[in-house]
């Protein structure tokens, strides 16, 4: 999968979720794709990276301690 290809499939997301709306306006959209995109990102790149936090803090590009504290956030880490 590259990078144009995740594009498109967020892309077509938001038009689905748009027509979804059916006119209604949307509240806190960044927030909402944020949290929607951000668990499952850390999840996938943590068993990617078989949970050594180091690793996948470089491979996303984050702090150890900001990735700590996403894990945490998101209930990824215990």
């Amino acid at each position: 999968m590259t990078k144009k290809h995740i594009d498109a499939c967020v892309r077509d997301s938001l038009e689905q979720y748009f027509k979804d709306l059916r006119g209604a306006e949307p509240h806190s959209l960044h927030e909402m794709l944020i949290q929607a995109v951000e668990k499952p990102l850390l999840d996938v790149v943590m068993k990617q990276a078989d949970g050594n936090q180091s690793k996948a803090a470089e491979w996303l590009g984050l702090n150890r301690n900001t990735l700590r504290r996403k894990l945490l956030d998101h209930k990824i880490l215990k």
